[in-house]
């Protein structure tokens, strides 16, 4: 045989190899689980970037209530600027949780089926609606406090309870805003 049989041959051998190697399927272990897509609505960016937005006002609003209440309760006879934002400011602070709870539910049904960050979402969704409802009995004693006079301690503290549960919740989400 001569040198040039032997070139042919053993090029013919490996096109060979490579061509049935080349046709075998690549075979995936059987243990891998397939990831299913999660769909979102036309909506959901809209609705969380309204959210986002309405958010970015949570802690200025609450500054400022905390600095009128406090100005209301030790100095009640230096507090004309105080009895006029209050209410207003209480006003702001219920619109923009109304805001943020509907946004924030629906956003949270839709991303149901979504696995990556539900321990974050959930927690998140809970403390605000505890904060939501510790808003609305804030509310309910800041009227009592401004017809009788009293509870008004009562009403200082569940609003700065609720402010407190609102910007853990809060918090919890911050790290989110980092990684988008």
């Amino acid at each position: 045989m001569t040198p040039r049989l032997w070139i042919a041959l053993a090029l013919a051998f490996l096109s060979g190899a490579q061509g049935a190697t080349a046709q075998t399927p690549p075979v995936e272990p059987a243990d891998t689980p397939r990831v299913a897509a999660i769909e979102y609505s036309d909506w959901y960016g809209r609705r969380l970037a309204i959210h986002r937005a309405a958010s970015y006002t949570m802690l200025p609003l609450f500054a400022a209530q905390y600095a009128a209440g406090r100005q209301l309760l030790n100095n009640p006879g230096d507090a004309e600027w105080a009895r006029q934002a209050h209410k207003p400011l209480a006003y702001g602070v219920a619109a923009l949780f109304t805001v943020n709870t509907v946004t924030g539910v629906w956003n949270l049904w839709d991303a149901r089926n979504d696995p990556e960050g539900r321990r974050r979402r959930t927690a998140h969704a809970l403390l605000m609606l505890a904060g939501d409802a510790g808003f609305a009995t804030t509310g309910y004693l800041g009227n009592r406090a401004a017809r009788h006079g009293g509870d008004r301690e009562l009403h200082r503290n569940v609003a700065l309870g609720s402010m407190a549960v609102a910007v853990t919740g809060y918090l919890v989400m911050l790290p989110q805003l980092w990684e988008d």
